[in-house]
């Protein structure tokens, strides 16, 4: 049966505080991991008013402490911002601080509007070294030859798996040829979903780290005891999906009764575009939509995320969505 993972944002909800955001998350992940997610990723922006996980490492290290078993790890970072030499000290940090339980997403985009990113990194030609810097920062994890001068410490001879994060061809292509685990942004960005995934598995080269393609997708998924209520929670993300696209990113909005009711035909193409890996409804809704996604994708595993303003419906839409699983589960 497919694995079941979580994606978080650290969504700052309007009228709260980062602060309160962070306790979420690792609260979230305490669930997640006591109802056996396998792993729990946080995300990289910038420059984002709703969103608390713009220093991926740290917020890493704060669930990862709060937690046991579960894996925790970046879903991703986006590697055009930082030298490959930094990331791989700050993940073989984390590696040795909890040993098996560290993973590693890098992505290419710079996860923010282009004023911020050279900010960020000064140089905007760094995204076309992606290939290279991905091929750097894998090095310095291996263990140090002799005379070599440039060693990450923490970093050399740890075990950090690093996968390709993407939503186009390119991540695809760069995930096959390097023989690493490919995550597809299907939960935002799903247009090139399925060329992407035949790129992936047609092309794969086994490598050291997996011998056969392993595909994780995006998904959305708002659970809720009757559809009507899981429909209430998802109108935040679309909320905050229009903000984005208009150019007004803000803090994650109150759900609103009907929201897509009244929104002009641009805006509702545009989200039945960016949000149509989405399952929201009831437990029933919602294992008709993941069994129908996994079959229609083939997927190893689903990285789910709701923006879910309320926190407790956030945590009983994992419960739902957990226990649809084990059923499902003991169905196949």
């Amino acid at each position: 049966m497919t694995d079941l993972s979580v994606l978080d944002l650290s969504p700052i909800t309007q009228g709260s505080t980062a602060s309160q955001s962070l306790a979420n998350s690792l609260d979230l992940a305490r669930h997640a991991e006591r109802l056996g997610y396998r792993r729990y990723w946080l995300a990289e922006h910038h420059n984002m008013p709703g969103i608390a996980s713009a220093a991926t490492p740290v917020v890493i290290a704060h669930v990862a402490g709060g937690t046991k078993t579960i894996r925790v790890g970046a879903g991703g970072i986006m590697l055009p911002n930082h030298a490959p030499l930094v990331i791989a000290e700050q993940f073989g940090t984390l590696a040795a601080l909890f040993p098996g339980r560290i993973d590693l997403g890098l992505g290419r985009a710079p996860g923010t509007d282009m004023l911020t990113a050279r900010a960020l990194r000064r140089n905007l030609e760094s995204a076309d070294n992606f290939p290279q810097d991905v091929v750097e920062l894998m090095g310095y994890f291996q263990p140090a030859e002799e005379g070599q001068r440039i060693r990450a410490v923490p970093g050399e001879g740890q075990t950090v798996p690093v996968w390709i994060l993407g939503s186009s061809l390119y991540g695809a292509q760069l995930a096959a040829l390097l023989g690493l685990p490919y995550a597809f942004a299907s939960h935002f960005a799903p247009a090139e979903l399925h060329h992407a995934l035949e790129v992936y598995r047609t092309r794969f080269q086994p490598s050291a780290q997996l011998d056969k393609p392993y595909v994780m997708l995006g998904l959305n998924v708002f659970a809720a005891p009757t559809v009507a209520e899981a429909k209430l929670l998802f109108s935040s993300l679309q909320q905050a999906f229009v903000n984005l696209r208009i150019g007004r990113p803000g803090q994650l909005p109150p759900p609103v009764e009907n929201y897509d009711r009244d929104l002009d035909p641009a805006a509702k193409t545009m989200l039945a575009q960016a949000l149509s890996c989405a399952v929201v409804g009831s437990p029933e809704t919602v294992r008709q939509g993941i069994d129908a996604f996994i079959r229609r994708t083939g997927a190893d595993e689903l990285m789910v995320t709701a923006q879910c303003f309320d926190h407790a419906a956030r945590v009983r839409s994992f419960e739902i969505l957990a226990d649809v699983h084990k059923s499902m589960s003991k169905a196949a």
